[in-house]
C-alpha cells in the first residue's frame, strides 16, 4: 500500500506492506540510518522517532500508522549547526558509543517542546524508554536540563567540540569528544548502517541444544525449493583452519560446527541471498538433523562428567595460581579468622547495537567494516579461517555500539567474508536481538571459596582463594580470567601469605569471554564480603580496617612486584567526609518506623592494566604533510570510552600542538598500526605511552631542523611549520622537503610495551606496569518486607594517575556503576528464558543512584605524563559495595547474586530471629 506522510518537513510517499515497520522503511528504504535499530522490540528505544511530536518507537510503528502525519528523525533536528541540546550533550559528555543517543534525543526533543526548563524527574520519566548500556545516564540529564536553561537569545551554539585550551594544556582539560558531532547528529556509521545495492544478506542456521550431534539432510533440496537463495556454506566449505581464538594457545572455537555443537546458539550453517528474501525466509524447515546429549551445566559436575573437548584430559581448560608464603600456618596462626563462599552466573554484555557488519571485495582484498575491538587480531583470525594471508584482508572498524569485551571475539567477520569469497558479492549480517544474546560471549559465573586471618590489630595475615569459573563451550578468554584473578583476588591490601588458585572450566554453557574486568569484578565481590565480616570481627571501622591495610608505595604484591605510585590509600582518604556523612544518614533511618532500613557499604579495587605478564604493544604514526596538515594515525578503536579524545591530548601535548591541529585516521589495518586490543584498561596507558613518544620525536625532529632548544613552540601553517624562541620564528617551507614513503616530510612511528616479566608456577613476576586503584561508598535502603533495594547514592574515588580528560573519566566512572548496580541487583542470564532486552533487565535512567566522583592524582612512573586506566575498575567496587550495604542494614548474608527479593528475604529468613535492624548482629560464624 501507498502512504503519504511528511518526513522531517517535506512530503514523502513509500508503498509498503502496512505492517513494515518505520525503523525498515526510514533506514533501508529512505536511507535515514540515523534512527538505530537495537532490538526491533519497542524495548531499548534506540530507534525513538517524534509521529507528530509524540516519541515512539520506530520497530514497533507500522508504516500504515503514520499516513498524513508527521515523522521526525533525527536527521530532521539536525542541521548545519548543533541544536542547543545537542550541543549541550557535546558539552557534557553525553555520548559515549553513541548507538543510543539518536533515541536519547529524539525523547529529550520531545520532553524539550512540552516543557522548556524540565526538572530532573521529568527527564527521567521521559528518557525512561531509552536504554543506554554506557554513560550512566547522569550525563545524559546534566545535558537536557542544561539544554533546557538555554534560549535563542544566548546565541548560536557551536557546530563542533570545543578543541581545547592553549598549547600544552590538553591533559587536564575536559575537551568535547573529537568524535562526538556524528554521534549527535544520527552520521555516524555502526555495523548495520551501511550497505551497498547489490549486497547479499547471511543469516546463520543456529542450535537449539546446548549438546548435540548434528547432519545435514538434503540441503540440494531444499535450495531447490528456495530459488532466491544463492548460497547454502557449511564448514566443509571453509577453506582454511575452521577454528578462532583470542589467545594463540587456546584457538579452538570453529567458525561453523562441524557435526558437533556444544553450546546453543552455535553457528552450523548460513543462508545466502538477496535481503529481500532471505530476511523474511523461516528457517525452521533448513535440513538438520540433530541427535541431542546431556549437557554439562555446571562447574561442579563438569570434571565428572563426559569431556566437552575430547583432546583434553578433562574439562580444566586452565589453572592459575599465586602462592606466596605459607597460607596454612599463618591462619592458623591468626587471631581473626573468617571464611565463605560465593556464586555468581552469567551475565550478558547488552551492548545496545547487536552484531553487524559488511564484507566486500576491493580488487583481491577482502574488506570487511564491522564493530570490533580489536582489528589486527580479526584481520589475522579472519584470514587464518579463509586460507587467505592477513595482506589480502583488511579490517575497517566501524562505529562500535558497546562492546565491554564481547566485540573482542570475532562474530560476523569469517562468516561474511567467507560469503563473500564464495558468492564473489557484497555480504551483510546483522544479528537479531535474541541472536545477539544466544551467541555472544557472557561474563564467567563463578563457584568462589575463601579464607581470610587477621591478628589482635586487624593486620591481614594471610588469604586462602579458590574459584572455579565456567567458561562455556570454547576458550575464549578463560585463561586470561583464570591467570588474572589469583594476582587480584587478595584487593589492594598487603597480604603476606597468601595461595589464589582459579580454574576455568568447560561446560556446554554459554562461551564465556571478556566482559569488563575479566573475572577480577566476581573475586572482588568475595573478598571484600569477607574483609567487612574481618572488620567486624577485629571491632574496627570498615573504613579504616581497608586504611589499615591498604598498599603503599614500596610494598610487594602476592606476585612479588615492588609497587610504586599507590593511590588506594588516597582513594580510601578522599572517601571519609561520604563516609561520615553516610554513617550519619543511616543511623538517622534506624529510628524511622516501617519496614525500610538503611545501610552503608564500602568497597576497594585493584586492576593491573594490560595483559597479564604477556607481551602488549602499542604503536602510532605521526606525520606532517607538505601543505601543513598533521595526521595521527591513531589505531585503538574507541568504543565510547574516549580513546580517540584522550589519546590526541596525550600526543598533541608531547608534540607541543593545539588538539584542534590533529587530524585523525583510523583504526583501519590499511592505515594504521596496530594498538592492539582495546581491553584490559590498556589503551590510554599503553597506547598513550606511544602517542607520547611518537609526539616526542617528531617534535624533536622539527626543533632540530629549525635549530631551536625544548621550550621552542611549535605551530602550524599553510605549507609551513613555525617555530618561534625567544620571540624570533623560524619558518620551516615545507614544500621544499622531500615526502617519505607515506607522503610525509616530517614523520614518527613510535612504539611502546609495557615493561613486564612471566610468572612462574607460584605466580611470581611482574604481571602487569601499572596499575589502578579505586573504592566506593553505596548508600542503600531495603524493604524488608517485599525484599527491594534502593541504591540512593554512590560515592566513588579513582586514582588515574593524572587525569587526562575529567568529563570523559566522570563517565566511565558513572557506566562502570551502572554496571556494577545491574550485576549486583538484578542481570542474570539464563540459556533460553532471557534472550531478549525485556526479560534480561538492565539498569535504566530510573534505577541510577546520585554519584558523586572524587578523581584521584597519584601519578604512575610508567604511566603517560603519569596517567593510568580506569575502563574496568569503575565498575569493579560497586556490587560489593551495594551488597556490603544490604548486609549492613539488614544483617542479612548473601552468598549469590544478583540480591533478587527472592534471595534477600530468604537470607533475611536465614537470619536468627528474623530480619534485623541495623546495627544489630546475627550470631554464628562469620556473621557481619
Amino acid at each position: 500500500m501507498t502512504r503519504r506522510f511528511w518526513l522531517n518537513g517535506d512530503e514523502r510517499t513509500v508503498a509498503a506492506a502496512p505492517t513494515r515497520r518505520m525503523s525498515a522503511v526510514l533506514r533501508d528504504d529512505l536511507g535515514l540510518t540515523g534512527t538505530k535499530s537495537g532490538c526491533d522490540a519497542g524495548d531499548c528505544g534506540a530507534c525513538t522517532i517524534l509521529l507528530d511530536d509524540a516519541p515512539v518507537c520506530a520497530c514497533l510503528t507500522p508504516v500504515a500508522q503514520v499516513g498524513e502525519r508527521r515523522v521526525t528523525t533525527i536527521e530532521g533536528v539536525s542541521g548545519p549547526d548543533l541544536s542547543m541540546l545537542q550541543a549541550a550533550f557535546l558539552r557534557h559528555g553525553a555520548a559515549q558509543c553513541g548507538i543510543c543517543t539518536p533515541g536519547m534525543i529524539m525523547a529529550a526533543t520531545a520532553l524539550l517542546r512540552r516543557e522548556k526548563t524540565p526538572s530532573r524527574a521529568a527527564v527521567e520519566a521521559a528518557l525512561g524508554g531509552v536504554l543506554c548500556r554506557c554513560t550512566g545516564y547522569q550525563k545524559i540529564i546534566d545535558a537536557v536540563c542544561d539544554a533546557g536553561q538555554i534560549g535563542p537569545e544566548d546565541g548560536t551554539p557551536p557546530t563542533g567540540p570545543a578543541l581545547g585550551p592553549a598549547i600544552g594544556a590538553a591533559i587536564g582539560a575536559g575537551i568535547a569528544r573529537l568524535d562526538g558531532v556524528p554521534k549527535l547528529t544520527g552520521a555516524e556509521i555502526f555495523g548495520a548502517d551501511f550497505s551497498p545495492p547489490d549486497a547479499l544478506l547471511v543469516r546463520a542456521i543456529r542450535s537449539p541444544h546446548a549438546s548435540a550431534r548434528f547432519d545435514f539432510g538434503d540441503l540440494a533440496g531444499w535450495a531447490a525449493a528456495h530459488p532466491e537463495i544463492v548460497a547454502i556454506l557449511t564448514a566443509a566449505d571453509i577453506p582454511g583452519r575452521n577454528a578462532f581464538g583470542v589467545i594463540p594457545a587456546f584457538v579452538d572455537q570453529p567458525a561453523l560446527a562441524d557435526g558437533e555443537v556444544r553450546f546453543r546458539g552455535e553457528a552450523v550453517a548460513l543462508v545466502v541471498g538477496p535481503e529481500d528474501a532471505v530476511a523474511c525466509l523461516s528457517l525452521d524447515a533448513f535440513p538438520v538433523i540433530w541427535q541431542a546429549r546431556d549437557p554439562v551445566t555446571e562447574t561442579d559436575t563438569a570434571r565428572q562428567k563426559a569431556r566437552i573437548h575430547e583432546s583434553r584430559a578433562d574439562n580444566i581448560l586452565i589453572t592459575g595460581r599465586v602462592v606466596t608464603g605459607d597460607a596454612d600456618h599463618a591462619l592458623a596462626q591468626a587471631t581473626h579468622l573468617v571464611s565463605g563462599q560465593f556464586s555468581t552466573g552469567y551475565v550478558e554484555h547488552a551492548y545496545i547495537e547487536p552484531e553487524a557488519g559488511i564484507a566486500w571485495l576491493d580488487g583481491d582484498i577482502l574488506t570487511i567494516q564491522a564493530a570490533t575491538q580489536a582489528p589486527v587480531m580479526d584481520q589475522e583470525e579472519t584470514a587464518a579461517v579463509l586460507g587467505l594471508s592477513p595482506a589480502q584482508v583488511r579490517i575497517i572498524p566501524a562505529a562500535t555500539g558497546g562492546g565491554f569485551g564481547a566485540k573482542l571475539d570475532l562474530s560476523v567477520q569469517p562468516l561474511i567474508g567467507l560469503a563473500t569469497l564464495k558468492t564473489g558479492r557484497p555480504c551483510r549480517m546483522v544479528f537479531s536481538r535474541t541472536e545477539s544474546m544466544q551467541a555472544s560471549t557472557k561474563r564467567h559465573p563463578a563457584q568462589m571459596r575463601a579464607q581470610i586471618g587477621a591478628d589482635a590489630e586487624g593486620r591481614i595475615m594471610a588469604m586462602r582463594f579458590d574459584g572455579d569459573f565456567n567458561t562455556g563451550a570454547y576458550a575464549s578468554w578463560g585463561p586470561t580470567v583464570a591467570n588474572r584473578v589469583p594476582v587480584h583476588a587478595c584487593g589492594p591490601y598487603r597480604t603476606p601469605a597468601y595461595r589464589a588458585e582459579a580454574h576455568a572450566v568447560h561446560t556446554n554453557g554459554p562461551v564465556a569471554g571478556a566482559f569488563r574486568g575479566f573475572g577480577v569484578p566476581q573475586a572482588t565481590i568475595l573478598q571484600e564480603s569477607l574483609y567487612d565480616r574481618l572488620a567486624r570481627k577485629a571491632g574496627i571501622d570498615r573504613l579504616k580496617f581497608r586504611q589499615i591495610n591498604a598498599f603503599k608505595d614500596g610494598d610487594a604484591t602476592p606476585c612479588g612486584q615492588v609497587l610504586q605510585g599507590v593511590g588506594i590509600g588516597d582513594c580510601l582518604a578522599a572517601l571519609g567526609p561520604a563516609w561520615a556523612r553516610a554513617g550519619a544518614w543511616a543511623g538517622a533511618g534506624a529510628a524511622q518506623p516501617g519496614d525500610l532500613r538503611r545501610g552503608i557499604g564500602i568497597a576497594s579495587c585493584w586492576y593491573g592494566c594490560g595483559n597479564t605478564a604477556l607481551p602488549n604493544p602499542a604503536t602510532i604514526r605521526a606525520g606532517i604533510t607538505a601543505t601543513g596538515r598533521l595526521y595521527l594515525h591513531q589505531g585503538a578503536t574507541d568504543v565510547g570510552q574516549g580513546s580517540n579524545t584522550v589519546i590526541a591530548q596525550i600526543f598533541a601535548d608531547a608534540l607541543g600542538v593545539s588538539v584542534a591541529e590533529i587530524r585523525l585516521i583510523g583504526p583501519d589495518t590499511a592505515l594504521t598500526p596496530d594498538c592492539g586490543k582495546t581491553s584490559a584498561s590498556r589503551q590510554t596507558y599503553v597506547t598513550g605511552r606511544a602517542a607520547a613518544a611518537a609526539g616526542a620525536v617528531l617534535r624533536s625532529a622539527l626543533l632540530r631542523r629549525a635549530n631551536a632548544g625544548g621550550d621552542a613552540e611549535i605551530s602550524l601553517a599553510p605549507g609551513a611549520v613555525i617555530v618561534a624562541e625567544a620571540g624570533a620564528e623560524t619558518r620551516i617551507a615545507l614544500a621544499d622537503l622531500a615526502p617519505d614513503a607515506r607522503g610525509y616530510v616530517f614523520s614518527a612511528e613510535e612504539s611502546y610495551d609495557p615493561p613486564t616479566t612471566p610468572l612462574d608456577a607460584n605466580g611470581q613476576g611482574i604481571p602487569y606496569a601499572v596499575y589502578g586503584y579505586g573504592a566506593q561508598i553505596a548508600e542503600v535502603s531495603v524493604d524488608i518486607r517485599l525484599g527491594t533495594v534502593r541504591v540512593h547514592r554512590i560515592t566513588a574515588a579513582h586514582d588515574l594517575g593524572r587525569v587526562i580528560n575529567p568529563v570523559l573519566a566522570e563517565g566511565q566512572i558513572h557506566g562502570g556503576i551502572a554496571q556494577g548496580l545491574g550485576l549486583a541487583l538484578m542481570e542474570t542470564y539464563v540459556p533460553g528464558r532471557t534472550e531478549n532486552l525485556h526479560d534480561y533487565l538492565i539498569p535504566t535512567i530510573g534505577d541510577m543512584p546520585d554519584i558523586e566522583t572524587l578523581l584521584i592524582e597519584k601519578p604512575d612512573p610508567e604511566g603517560p605524563f603519569g596517567a593510568k586506566g580506569l575502563g574496568e575498575h569503575a565498575l569493579i567496587p560497586t556490587a560489593p559495595a551495594i551488597l556490603n550495604a544490604i548486609s549492613d542494614a539488614t544483617g542479612a548474608c548473601l552468598d549469590t547474586i544478583p540480591a533478587l527479593p527472592d534471595r534477600i528475604m530468604a537470607a533475611l529468613g536465614a537470619a536468627r530471629g528474623g530480619p534485623l535492624p541495623r546495627g544489630t548482629t546475627a550470631k554464628g560464624a562469620d556473621a557481619p
